[in-house]
């Protein structure tokens, strides 16, 4: 800057040719601009060095040995409610029965009524619904509504299994969420029995929770099934002698079912007279807080890693 600057002493000299005497302006200009020439050739040279130094510094610290071993890369897994619903489908799948999804926002019609649940039925006091701005639609409660959406659309022999997220208005607690998942099973066909359900929930339990572990039926109510069961397994934290995680029962339910109601049966387009069949419902969460010893259900949606890292 103190010599090729615009104050520098080479640049005074340059301006200051126009006031020298004619002859020897041609003189000093050729030698200020030959010491000009020198001094910027001078320049680029050094830098070129700079440049050529730096960046050997460069390769020399941030050289990588490509013959040192990779860092070791985690394994992901599944998160624990996709994988128990994955158990719960190919338990079933190995019977027979075949996966159907379906809308999440549903009709009121579908939802309740066409499962002998009227607008005044007090079976809706069970549901705390979540309606949307479309008249008469709203978050399905349950995933029931494919019961008739599957009937509708294929006939007897139907093994179906209908997974999916469900909505309520609930408060949230260890027990309980607004949003969750379910799985229902539908088996129509002629000649369908309550004893054909019990041996296929016997299975089920064998199959998700152990051999050793006792299963029974007790009375149970739901509007879209008649009769109705709960399904309850021997308690898998006492083994049955009681425990407060069975409330000293020494037995757990892990789902209702029953034979599918006349009613639902007509609606989905099919013969009572003709056709017999049985549904079964439960809740995912559940199903994997029994496998996993899990105690409070918020756990599977706070996203903790300490907390999902636990079922790699």
């Amino acid at each position: 800057m103190e010599i090729l600057g615009k104050k520098g002493s080479l640049t005074a000299v340059l301006r200051g040719i126009g006031g020298l005497p004619a002859d020897d302006r041609p003189r000093v200009g050729a030698v200020a601009n030959q010491v000009r020439t020198s001094i910027e050739a001078a320049l680029v040279a050094r830098g070129a060095t700079l440049r050529a130094a730096e960046l050997a510094d460069r390769l020399a610290t941030e050289a990588i040995d490509v013959t040192t071993p990779g860092r070791p890369v985690g394994r992901g897994a599944l998160h624990p409610i996709i994988e128990t619903m994955g158990r719960i489908e190919e338990i079933f799948g190995r019977f027979g029965f075949i996966v159907h999804e379906g809308p999440e926002v549903e009709d009121d019609l579908t939802n309740f009524q066409m499962l002998n649940i009227a607008p005044d039925h007090p079976a809706r006091d069970l549901w705390d619904t979540l309606y949307v701005d479309v008249p008469g639609h709203l978050l399905r409660t349950h995933t029931s509504p494919l019961q008739i959406r599957v009937m509708q659309a294929y006939r007897p022999p139907i093994r179906a299994l209908l997974p999916g997220r469900v909505f309520r208005y609930e408060a949230v607690d260890a027990s309980h969420a607004s949003e969750f998942f379910q799985v229902e099973g539908l088996m129509v066909d002629e000649g369908t029995t309550m004893g054909d359900l019990r041996g296929l929930l016997d299975e089920f339990s064998r199959a998700m929770f152990g051999r050793d572990k006792r299963t029974r039926f007790r009375p149970g109510y739901y509007p879209f099934t008649e009769p109705s069961v709960a399904f309850d397994v021997e308690c898998l934290v006492c083994g049955g002698s009681g425990c407060p995680a069975c409330s000293r029962t020494g037995w757990m339910t892990i789902l209702g079912a029953g034979m599918v109601h006349p009613v639902v049966l007509q609606y989905g387009g099919l013969d009572p007279e003709r056709y017999q069949g049985f549904a079964f419902g439960m809740g995912v969460e559940r199903i994997a807080n029994l496998s996993h010893g899990v105690a409070d259900l918020r756990l599977y949606t706070e996203n903790d890693l300490r907390f999902l890292e636990q079922f790699r």
